[in-house]
């Protein structure tokens, strides 16, 4: 199945100024499964720019939504994707 991913941010420049792609994956995917598979494909520098360092979290000034909504009003980075989904990845950004 496909899915879109939008690129915002930081993570644009990690990944080549894509904005925005359509992502082939298996069905009954998840977030956790699409963040895998764009690690790879991605590598070392998307993987430290979305996870936490030795883990499979995903970090805390992340966010990742879902058809609009963010994972934590959904199931996480365990939510099910369908068909056509809509997934945003966007780093908050702070300082001063």
């Amino acid at each position: 199945m496909k899915v879109k991913v939008e690129y915002l941010g930081h993570i644009r420049h990690i990944i080549g100024s894509v904005s925005e792609e359509e992502v082939e994956i298996s069905d009954g995917s998840s977030v956790a499964d699409l963040l895998s598979m764009l690690s790879e494909k991605y590598g070392e520098s998307f993987r430290k720019a979305v996870y936490e360092p030795k883990g499979a979290d995903v970090k805390a000034n992340y966010i990742i939504t879902v058809n609009g909504y963010l994972l934590n009003q959904l199931d996480g980075i365990k939510t099910k994707l369908k068909p056509k989904d809509h997934v945003t990845l966007l780093p908050i950004v702070s300082g001063g």
